[in-house]
């Protein structure tokens, strides 16, 4: 058919089903084509192809509600949702995100980017049907991956006891982003060797009737089960064994590489060339191989996201035990390393910015509380790294460096970063926090410190009066430009990089008094509870004039980075003219 004319999925159910091989042919070739020219996520989609047509061939969708879990999976969703031209005109291809979002559809259900929220978002839906007394259709899809995280559980432990129609679609490609971790895919791999019909059945022992499609990539099949389980009066499973980046072969070959990707060549499958500069990832990922070899005690934990901590599968295999992927389950791997630090072994888990949230309890109670000598390097906290919704990394600094007991560094370069990694590493009196930086890679021309053990002591690196700017982390750079351009105009400013955002310098603050009239305040996340408020708060009952310089509190979609730094304020032009 042609696909310009698919303006909602009631399209699609007046085909053939005969007819519906050919449109999702037709669907893969569109999303490949975009997707090998702005980069995104392959595999998810691709292996989604028929599942996503089955659901919108049998269901009648927008009454009956889907919820897809993280939504990276939903580009065919969209193009058969009214959005199909998204997909075949580039100058139409930054019309819709890489997620669901109801402000363009009303067949999305939410804004969801994180993992493991469907099941529990469907069955509230369900709940809330059955309070209003209406009928229709509950689906939640969730990838056997999301079933790791406890919130996947959660939900399906109670959508058990609805008693009414919900149906679960669980989508088992046998990976997350890298390979599944954890006791749960031993009982999927069982339903897959024997059709379903295995007697530990994870699904029914919780509740659930249960259903299995082996051929999860064939469209007839996946129609044919979805029409059963319809209108079921009862909480259900669909477990649809598919192959993940479906025919693609370099996907299918390369299924961690192609999770997630930026541009290719469609025809070879490889990346768009790039830089090929240097990245913290590596950085990282060297530097702890090295303290692994060093130390056998020494071990990195991931929740699910290898590839951001420069683990691939041959830095994985180098690094034997001593890496530990909990599945992606950021609560279980801060718990665990509290108890890894506990037992006297020295834990590094790396995550990203915008995961952190998920696990603040344990970074409060289990790790903080205790005292336990956890690391935890934070990867994308940063206006530069990810710009969708629900990937913002500017919240972790007001998220971290309020929990008491914490040790919050940011380095402003590799030489920093690194020595203060090593330093983490090696003392056991405190958790240890560190922000990589963002934006461009800067190194030291000079030495760095390589003790960190007297806390919250800033370090002057340029000296002046009258005004001090405290540039912390990827705006310490900032910080140097600003004063650059002050002296330029005659002012001769302080420049400071405070390298610990958890505390505040009493006595270096309290100096600046003698002869500084101003303090500027830059830092790479949200001001709100954020670096600046505690200068400012020390600052509070002087005449010094503290301008703090950061990002608004608010929610952004798909922002351009130089853009926002020119709304906030962040440019060195705008803060030297400021004054």
């Amino acid at each position: 058919m042609e696909l310009e004319k698919i303006s909602s999925p009631a399209d699609i159910r007046k085909l053939d089903i005969k007819d519906l091989n050919n449109l999702c042919d037709e669907l893969r070739k569109v999303f490949l084509v975009k997707i090998s020219a702005r980069g995104g996520h392959v595999g998810p989609n691709l292996g989604l192809v028929e599942a996503t047509v089955a659901l919108h061939y049998v269901f009648d969708t927008p009454q009956d509600k889907i919820v897809f879990d993280v939504s990276h999976q939903t580009y065919i969703h969209k193009m058969l949702t009214g959005r199909i031209n998204a997909f075949l005109y580039p100058e139409a291809y930054d019309d819709v995100t890489g997620y669901t979002n109801p402000s363009e559809s009303e067949y999305d259900l939410f804004t969801i980017g994180h993992t493991s929220t469907a099941v529990s978002l469907a069955g509230g839906i369900a709940k809330g049907r059955d309070l209003s007394g209406e009928k229709y259709n509950v689906v939640a899809l969730v990838g056997d991956g999301s079933l790791s995280g406890g919130e996947a559980f959660e939900g399906l432990d109670e959508g058990a006891t609805l008693g009414s129609n919900f149906i679960v679609i669980v989508n088992d490609n046998e990976m997350s982003i890298a390979e599944n971790h954890g006791g749960l895919y031993g009982n999927l791999a069982r339903l897959r060797e024997t059709n379903g019909m295995a007697d530990d059945n994870y699904f029914t022992a919780l509740g659930y009737d249960y259903f299995y499609v082996e051929e999860g990539n064939d469209v007839a099949a996946l129609v044919e089960t979805f029409r059963k389980v319809k209108n079921s009066v009862r909480p259900v499973v669909v477990h649809i064994h598919t192959d993940k980046g479906h025919g693609y072969a370099p996907a299918e070959e390369h299924k961690e590489q192609f999770h997630y990707t930026g541009p290719f060549d469609l025809t070879t499958g490889k990346s768009t060339p790039d830089s090929g500069s240097e990245n913290y990832a590596d950085i990282f990922a060297n530097e702890m191989l090295a303290q692994m070899k060093a130390n056998p005690k020494v071990c990195v934990l991931t929740a699910g996201t290898p590839g951001v901590l420069g683990f691939g599968p041959e830095r994985r295999k180098e690094a034997g035990r001593q890496f530990i992927d909990v599945g992606i389950a950021e609560q279980e791997a801060a718990a665990m390393a509290s108890g890894i630090a506990k037992a006297g072994a020295r834990p590094c888990f790396g995550v990203v910015s915008s995961f952190l949230q998920r696990a603040y309890d344990q970074f409060s109670q289990d790790i903080a509380i205790n005292g336990m000598p956890v690391v935890v390097n934070i990867f994308y906290g940063s206006l530069f790294g990810m710009t969708d919704v629900t990937h913002l990394g500017w919240f972790d600094i007001a998220l971290m460096s309020n929990i008491p007991g914490w040790v919050f560094l940011a380095p402003t370069s590799v030489e920093e970063y690194v020595a203060m990694l090593r330093w983490a590493m090696a003392q056991t009196d405190y958790p240890v926090a560190i922000r990589i930086p963002g934006g461009a890679i800067r190194h030291e021309s000079g030495p760095v410190d390589t003790d960190y053990s007297a806390l919250n002591r800033y370090k002057i690196t340029r000296r002046g009066s009258g005004v001090a700017i405290i540039g912390s982390g990827t705006f310490y750079e900032l910080a140097e430009q600003t004063a650059d351009l002050l002296a330029a105009r005659g002012i001769n400013a302080t420049v400071i990089n405070p390298r610990y955002l958890s505390g505040v310098d009493s006595e270096m603050l309290e100096t600046l008094k003698n002869d500084h009239q101003t303090v500027i305040t830059l830092e790479d996340g949200v001001l709100d509870g954020g670096f600046g408020e505690k200068i400012a708060r020390f600052y509070g009952s002087s005449n010094m004039k503290v301008h703090c310089y950061g990002i608004e509190k608010k929610f952004l979609d798909r922002y351009r980075p130089k853009e926002l730094l020119k709304a906030c304020g962040l440019t060195a032009e705008s803060i030297a003219a400021s004054l």
